[in-house]
C-alpha cells in the first residue's frame, strides 16, 4: 500500500483528496497546511508520494518542493493547484515534480497521475 502526504492549506481539499485516495487503496500518512509543515512531515514520514498545493502560508509549494528534492532527490511530488498559468507549470515541472494537476480535477486524473508517478 503506497503512503501519501497531502499538502494544501484548505482542509476541505485535503479531505476530498483523502476520500479519493483511501477509496482506491492508498494510505494517507500525513497532512500539512503549509510548505514548511510539508517539509518537516516529509522528512519524518518519508511517504511514497506527495500531493502539493502551490499557494499556501509560511512557505509556498514550489519552495517546499525544492527543499524536499534537495533532501531526497528521489521524492515523487505532484503539484495540485488552481494556478494553471503556463509559467508556474513550467517552473514546477523544471523543479523535478512528476505531474501538475489543475484544480478542480476529476478523481480519475488524480489517480492516473499518482499511478504514473509511482511506476
Amino acid at each position: 500500500m503506497f503512503r501519501v502526504l497531502l499538502v494544501d492549506d484548505l482542509s476541505f481539499m485535503r479531505m476530498v483528496q483523502k476520500d479519493i485516495l483511501s477509496g482506491s487503496g492508498y494510505h494517507v500518512v500525513g497532512e500539512a497546511s503549509d510548505g514548511l509543515e510539508a517539509v518537516e512531515i516529509y522528512e519524518s514520514l518519508k511517504p511514497d508520494i506527495v500531493l502539493m498545493d502551490i499557494t499556501m502560508p509560511n512557505m509556498n509549494g514550489l519552495d517546499a518542493v525544492n527543499r524536499i528534492l534537495v533532501a531526497d532527490p528521489q521524492a515523487k511530488i505532484i503539484i495540485c493547484s488552481a494556478l494553471g498559468q503556463q509559467k508556474i507549470i513550467v517552473e514546477a515541472i523544471n523543479s523535478g515534480i512528476k505531474d501538475f494537476i489543475v484544480k478542480p480535477f476529476k478523481a480519475e486524473r488524480l489517480l492516473s497521475a499518482i499511478a504514473k508517478a509511482l511506476e
